[in-house]
């Protein structure tokens, strides 16, 4: 009775250690998308018009700008090394040793903030996972009763974190199950495994910890980040009509985006092991994109609530060359050293694709935007259901068949094999 008893009560203090694990996971998404925000209108906003008062061309700022950036982000990673480590690698890392190694989480963290502060076209998942994976990992460690439960304790962290950061429940449960292989990285497509049913509930009580953190958080100080959310979807015959053209103009630009990182990794192999001259040359790149394409910068939570706002004062060449330009300068700041993931731009580069399209067909433009995005995140992720997933953090439950179906067209599209080597 007393062992049942003991057994009880761990089993209660592992339930209250996840949520509040869960808590500090979405406390912390917010925080890093808090500070991010700040330090975003500090130096592109605020800025930028003290200088313009002193006369100096606003034209000039992004690539300037981006240049300074690229000298501090090469410095920092020739000091601390290439941090942040990108989201699969640490899910790959807690999945097959159960932990994942917390000795450079502040590297992690500066190295995941920097490229973003400086506009660079990459995503915050990264850091944050690494983050939370290995303070999870260090929480296991340091209280000698939980040492049995460390790799529950990081997985349900990386869930928890995935979760907040997307905004994506489902989505934050299925990727640590599934590992999350993402077979654009030379990975096989992963399964996901079914937890035990205690299990699953410490996943459960880690993901409402997270979203509730960011939820209060966000009610309370101002919403920390995240993409906007689509609640309406029209689906007439004409949208029919046009869903697989949009889900193949989306897979083109997913094509494009593996065949471009193919190209920056061969020049990134020429340029050797040059930490500073690589990310300057990436900031030269993101800098000058902006100069013509100003969307193409940045991760693009903000930029598509601007572009849902304005995409009706854009031509449909505009639109869609953002779109195909995006993929391009992600993998560029990508493989030259701005750190990150690309689940957010490539989202973004989907949605203003899709917004062009709507220009140029009349038709549902939420409808064009989950065809459009589904079929470039499915020729990215390869995987259809985990793309729909995702994706239900912009597009409403009710485009489920649409996102499916265009995610599996993109998944679909034929991607030479060299293309997808990390």
């Amino acid at each position: 009775m007393g062992k049942l008893a003991a057994k009880a009560g761990h089993g209660a203090l592992f339930g209250v250690l996840t949520v509040a694990l869960g808590g500090f996971a979405g406390a912390f998404a917010w925080a890093f998308f808090f500070l991010m925000n700040l330090g975003i209108d500090l130096l592109w906003v605020k800025a930028p018009a003290a200088l313009e008062a002193q006369g100096l061309p606003a034209v000039v700022y992004p690539l300037a700008f981006c240049l300074a950036g690229g000298v501090i982000i090469g410095l920092f990673q020739k000091r601390c090394g290439a941090y942040p480590e990108d989201m699969n690698t640490v899910m790959a890392q807690v999945k097959t040793t159960g932990r994942y190694e917390y000795r450079h989480l502040g590297a992690s963290f500066t190295g995941a903030l920097l490229p973003l502060l400086f506009g660079g076209s990459i995503g915050p998942e990264a850091g944050l996972t690494g983050v939370i994976a290995g303070l999870a990992t260090w929480v296991g460690d340091k209280m000698r009763f939980m040492r049995s439960q460390v790799r529950e304790l990081s997985q349900v962290g990386v869930a928890a974190v995935v979760s907040a950061t997307f905004s994506a429940p489902l989505f934050g449960l299925a990727a640590p199950l599934a590992g999350y292989a993402d077979e654009s990285a030379g990975a096989a497509p992963s399964t996901i495994e079914v937890p035990r049913a205690t299990k699953l509930v410490a996943y459960l009580l880690a993901i409402a910890g997270a979203l509730g953190a960011m939820v209060g958080l966000g009610s309370l100080f101002g919403q920390g980040g995240g993409l906007p959310h689509f609640s309406t979807i029209a689906i007439g015959a004409l949208e029919l009509a046009w869903g697989i053209p949009l889900a193949l103009l989306g897979a083109a630009a997913g094509w494009l985006f593996h065949g471009s990182g193919r190209a920056v990794r061969g020049l990134a192999s020429r340029l050797g092991d040059r930490p500073v001259a690589k990310a300057v040359a990436a900031g030269a790149f993101l800098g000058a994109a902006g100069v013509v394409l100003p969307f193409t910068m940045f991760a693009g939570e903000a930029q598509t609530e601007q572009l849902a706002a304005t995409w009706t004062t854009f031509s449909a060449a505009a639109l869609m060359a953002t779109g195909f330009l995006k993929v391009i300068v992600t993998q560029v700041c990508l493989g030259l050293g701005w750190r990150g993931g690309h689940f957010f731009p490539i989202i973004f580069a989907g949605i203003a694709i899709g917004y062009g399209a709507a220009v140029l067909t009349g038709i549902d433009p939420v409808f064009a935007l989950c065809a459009t995005t589904a079929g470039l995140t499915g020729c990215v992720m390869r995987q259809p259901l985990m793309t729909a997933l995702l994706l239900f953090l912009v597009f409403p439950v009710k485009a489920v068949f649409v996102l499916l179906a265009a995610a599996a067209i993109g998944a679909l599209i034929p991607v030479p094999k060299g293309w997808l080597e990390r």
